[in-house]
């Protein structure tokens, strides 16, 4: 599928999206690889999938459960399951971690929350058409809501919290 970026074959692509993941492990400021990730993958929808599978297998058993590295990872399963949806099987599955591997087996830990967020995130998404601003990144990387300012004719303006999944009448 032709994007704003060119890109070589689907296999190709996963593995510089897998070479990606593992320079996010060490990143001071992870936000725009998680942007360009999640970029790639709206560009080429067959890769969802395999960026939800890589991230599970990272998010699983980690070396440092809860470091700073694995983290990254969990905020960047987060924002794509503010993104994409991905296929049955693969949610099954994600679903299954989630429950199972990490909120059964770590109930009170960061990555237990992230977890919970995700699994609450997953059943209001609806696919998007552009990625998440470096705003809403940072702001779902703390599973927070961001504070806009709504400017109305004629009446002050009010704060409103909106998450991910807000739409505006």
């Amino acid at each position: 599928a032709p994007g704003p970026r060119s890109y070589t074959t689907l296999r190709d692509e996963a593995v510089k999206l897998f070479n990606s993941l593992q320079q996010l492990e060490s990143e001071r400021d992870p936000v725009p690889l998680m942007q360009g990730v999640l970029q790639t993958c709206l560009d080429l929808p067959p890769l969802v999938d395999e960026i939800y599978c890589q991230l599970v297998k990272q998010t699983t058993a980690p070396p440092a459960p809860g470091g700073q590295g694995d983290l990254h990872y969990w905020q960047l399963l987060t924002c794509m399951s503010c993104t994409f949806l991905p296929s049955p099987p693969v949610l099954r599955f994600l679903r299954f971690h989630l429950d199972r591997r990490t909120e059964s087996r770590f109930p009170t830990s960061e990555m237990a929350k992230y977890a919970c967020f995700i699994r609450e995130a997953l059943g209001k998404t609806k696919g998007r058409e552009c990625v998440p601003s470096l705003e809403e990144i940072l702001v779902l990387m703390r599973r927070q809501e961001m504070i806009c300012t709504v400017h109305c004719p004629g009446a002050p303006a009010c704060s409103v919290a909106i998450s991910s999944h807000t739409t505006a009448e």
